[in-house]
């Protein structure tokens, strides 16, 4: 086998980091649990990438020639926890591939650090050559050199040769000057500075929370809102990569380098700064850093009225594209250049709604629509407003904290008015294509302000998560998977995003993909309750009864007031043979649902894993009347396989305007 590549110890690939001398594997900086043996296949394939390593040599490697094991079923087995580990695939892989009857080859583009703290450097992959560095005879920073044998460390060499030999090296380095080989002509050329260095390419930032500086913490509404807005505006130049809220948050008051941020999110630049609010002014201090080499490259301060605010935030977003040469097509410097001046009590109430819509929680969605009302209020031209409060409707239906009708016709007539205001809105179209989508079933027009909410503003990672959830409805399963890998580029720390990228594979029927998938998004944030619910959902498919119940009954440990949940214990209950406890649980929530609204689609799935099939269509069909957001993924949703064969579910199909 090929001497090993890698001279260090950390290992960096994608979102991963690994430390071959503490044995850990860590993603965006959080530690992952991986047993030895798939953590032992995955050093040696890091210390060969892009080579083929064979089974044998990982025989030899995890198993001693003096241990009795079943080889074939234990290397299978490590590969298999690896490729869960990375939420790798087998028959797409990104990380690790399968050379039939030989081995394994390590693919991704691999970043190693120097020992000494020198350089990164990219090790080669199928389709990266060999650096030039590799191949020279000379140290790289921060290599191991091996003493020579003694016999070789000193020897007199007299003076006649050497100076035959240096002969000879001026001729070959002047033919190798002359050919350009392995571009070291132009690296020579470089050092003296006679050849310019290639403009600066950046296509990828991170704006991280803005820095408080009034001194008084009720504020915070303010700095955290002068971010999302200045990510707003900079996600709305296509060829720019611009890292959403949720991931940015989770740095605030974080003190880490700046490089190791830009690597965990996987970016070529950070901005970061300092606001200060005093009376009616405000002022904003930003910096743009290169993450690696680590360089600063442009500061700037800017001082406005309240009122000015926006145009603020267009301005900094300017500086910033220019700085960094990314191309910005004349409409999207049309849009920049737009921004109108904001009544400044109405853009305050703004941001606090903002603020409270981000938590996330039924209590804080409506507090926000208090402050997007008072927007209103003082502003009755104010779009952004309406458009905020169209999305906490939005989220209301959703996550079923009130009935659908309740809320579903409000949200499209905000998102109306926003659009009637500032056609431009690239949130409004997105409500507006959640609400024909979720409520009107027009699946044409909601896939039509999708797609024009991601011309107006690509960055936005939302519209690809909700786009994905549409696509995934419709059973166009690759293109769903790409929406929802790209809303993760965007918010790669998002647990949302990251568990719905889990239902889209669910949908597609790739169960060890959404499984694996569900377990990467706990492993960012244990305690987010829709993951365990869509992790048991998937355990449940695929008849792993016990493990599906734990799921459930950790999502009602933390949200114990969403009734999915236990009407999903009693179809587990009815699909493991546990009759009385799943009609118990039936029991009481029809009682309930005399009192209060329950969602009648999950009850339908319980009667139908107890064979229950009227009952099932008849709870459907409230489900129906009801237009329950889960009906929209009716479709394609595994568990309805109970259901297909009967004429009433086509009907059901055909009732909701689904295309054949």
């Amino acid at each position: 086998m090929p001497d090993p590549i890698l001279v260090s110890h950390l290992v960096h690939f994608g979102a991963f980091e690994v430390d071959l001398r503490s044995a850990e594997l860590r993603k965006h900086g959080l530690k992952l649990k991986i047993q030895e043996q798939p953590f032992q296949v995955l050093a040696m394939l890091l210390e060969h990438p892009g080579q083929v390593v064979t089974r044998e040599e990982l025989h030899k490697k995890l198993w001693p020639a003096d241990t009795f094991v079943d080889f074939e079923h234990g290397l299978n087995a490590a590969i298999n926890k690896l490729r869960e580990a990375l939420g790798d695939s087998a028959d797409n892989p990104r990380f690790v591939e399968t050379l039939h009857r030989r081995g394994y080859r390590f693919i991704a583009p691999v970043e190693t650090m120097g020992a000494q703290g020198g350089a990164p450097a990219v090790a080669p992959t199928p389709s990266s050559p060999i650096p030039v560095a590799a191949m020279s005879p000379s140290p790289t920073v921060g290599a191991v050199r091996e003493p020579l044998p003694g016999a070789q460390r000193r020897r007199r060499v007299p003076l006649r040769m050497i100076a035959a030999g240096s002969g000879v090296a001026v001729v070959i380095v002047a033919v190798l000057l002359a050919l350009n080989v392995a571009s070291l002509r132009d690296r020579v050329l470089r050092a003296v500075g006679a050849v310019r260095e290639p403009p600066l390419q950046i296509q990828s930032i991170a704006v991280l929370p803005l820095a408080n500086l009034s001194g008084d913490p009720a504020q915070e509404y303010f700095a955290d809102g002068m971010t999302d807005e200045l990510i707003t505006v900079l996600g709305q130049i296509e060829a720019l990569r611009v890292i959403s809220r949720t991931s940015v948050m989770l740095y605030k008051g974080v003190k880490k380098p700046l490089p190791q941020i830009a690597r965990e999110l996987n970016v070529g630049a950070v901005v970061e700064g300092t606001v200060l609010r005093s009376g009616n002014r405000v002022r904003i201090s930003a910096q743009l850093i290169q993450a690696n080499p680590e360089k600063h490259l442009w500061a700037e301060s800017y001082e406005r009225d309240l009122g000015d605010v926006l145009a603020l935030q267009s301005e900094v977003a300017g500086a910033i594209a220019n700085e960094i040469k990314i191309k910005v097509t004349p409409q999207e410097q049309a849009r920049l250049a737009s921004a109108r001046p904001a009544n400044p009590d109405a853009h305050e109430a703004y941001l606090k709604g903002r603020f409270y819509w981000n938590l996330r929680t039924e209590e804080g969605v409506k507090k926000s629509m208090e402050y997007f009302q008072q927007a209103i209020d003082k502003d009755p031209g104010y779009a952004l407003a309406y458009a905020g409060l169209a999305d906490s409707y939005i989220l209301l239906g959703e996550w079923n904290f009130t009935a659908p009708k309740e809320t579903y016709p409000r949200a499209e007539a905000a998102a109306l008015k926003a659009l009637e205001m500032d056609e431009t809105l690239g949130e409004a179209h997105v409500s507006l294509g959640a609400a024909r989508r979720d409520y009107d079933w027009d699946w044409v027009g909601a896939e039509k302000e999708f797609k024009r909410a991601l011309e107006l503003n690509p960055g936005y990672a939302t519209a690809h998560q909700w786009y994905a959830e549409y696509l995934s409805a419709m059973g166009r399963h690759n293109e769903a998977l790409a929406e929802a890998k790209r809303a993760q580029e965007l918010d790669p720390l998002s647990p949302i995003i990251n568990a719905y990228e889990g239902m889209v594979f669910f949908n597609a029927h790739r169960y060890d993909e959404a499984i694996a998938q569900l377990r990467n998004t706990l492993e960012l944030n244990a305690g987010f309750y829709p993951a365990h619910y869509y992790l048991g959902v998937a355990y449940e498919q695929e008849e792993r009864y016990a493990e599906a119940i734990s799921e459930y009954q950790k999502a009602i440990a933390l949200q114990p007031g969403d009734r999915r949940l236990s009407l999903s214990l009693a179809c587990v209950y009815a699909a493991e043979g546990n009759r009385a406890e799943a009609v118990s649980i039936l029991s009481q929530m029809e009682q309930l649902s005399m009192r209060r609204y329950v969602p009648s689609y999950t009850m339908a799935l319980a009667y139908a894993a107890l064979g229950d099939t009227d009952r099932a269509f008849a709870r459907l069909e409230k489900a129906y009347e009801h237009r329950e957001i889960e009906l929209v993924f009716l479709k394609v949703y595994p568990p309805n396989d109970r259901l297909r064969s009967d004429r009433r579910f086509h009907d059901l199909l055909h009732r909701m305007n689904f295309p054949p």
